[in-house]
């Protein structure tokens, strides 16, 4: 896997993209703070995933329930390789890069955050802020200490949550456009799974190669390997500067940062940044 601060930079440059090029659709017509709580969200589902895997990043973040849910959906995960698996796929337990490293579980995921946000008076989208704004606050903290640092990560969410639950109590035509960020966060997640070493089962069921757990990877030559100098140093940098710069275009488009007409930047500049 990738590390948390690339998966989660991932999840929010991914989010900032289909925003900042949905053209017409909805999606390029959110609130500011509509978009800032499906960057959220986005930033969040790019380290869910990995809740397979017992001593990931997500499985850690909030404590024993963390830990119930990933040993939960280890064992959801091995079941579904065991019986799935072909003669050509690997002989291993299929726990971890498994059924949550899926397009089938992204859909479920998003599905899922939409139903929950349509039923709910705002209480639940209250607790999904939460937990995701707890994924994405520890993904960012690549060096951390399960007891010291735990108060800081439910400190930090809560306030993220305050703040977002306060802005989207009364929008729940908005579901929709959340289910979509935890999806497109989990893509993200996959993505950067494929350029690693293991690359990544993503398109299960579907048999490639006589293979039901096909792992999706592109050459040899281009994989990374996880936490190595090109993640470090290039793939993890790089995409924060592409999330920060595409989320700064999103947010002037709808108005929330003014200030950006005023740096002076090139009119064929403006003239993207500003479409129609």
């Amino acid at each position: 896997m990738a590390t948390g601060p690339t998966h989660a930079m991932s999840g929010l440059a991914a989010w900032a993209a289909v925003t900042a090029l949905a053209g017409t659709h909805t999606l390029s017509q959110l609130s500011p703070k509509t978009w800032v709580v499906g960057a959220t969200l986005a930033t969040g589902a790019a380290l869910l995933p990995d809740i397979d895997h017992p001593k990931s990043t997500v499985a850690r973040t909030f404590g024993g329930m963390s830990r119930g849910v990933s040993e939960a959906m280890s064992g959801l995960s091995g079941f579904l390789y065991r019986l799935t698996r072909t003669s050509h796929d690997s002989d291993r337990s299929g726990t971890h890069r498994g059924f949550t490293h899926t397009l089938v579980f992204a859909v479920l995921a998003g599905l899922i955050t939409t139903a929950i946000v349509q039923s709910s008076n705002g209480t639940a989208l209250g607790v999904l802020m939460f937990v995701f704004a707890g994924l994405t606050v520890r993904g960012l903290m690549n060096n951390w200490s399960p007891r010291s640092d735990a108060l800081l990560i439910a400190v930090v969410s809560l306030v993220l949550t305050i703040v977002c639950w306060a802005w989207t109590g009364d929008q729940p035509h908005e579901a929709a456009a959340f289910g979509v960020a935890v999806m497109i966060g989990c893509l993200a997640h996959f993505v950067g799974d494929a350029v690693t070493e293991q690359g990544c089962p993503m398109l299960w069921p579907l048999p490639l190669g006589s293979r039901t757990w096909y792992p999706v990877a592109p050459p040899k030559a281009l994989r990374m390997k996880t936490g190595g100098k090109v993640e470090m140093a290039i793939v993890g940098p790089g995409l924060t500067v592409v999330a920060l710069g595409l989320s700064t275009v999103v947010l002037y488009r709808v108005g929330a940062v003014p200030w950006l007409a005023e740096l002076g930047l090139p009119p064929s500049v403006m003239a993207w940044i500003t479409p129609g």
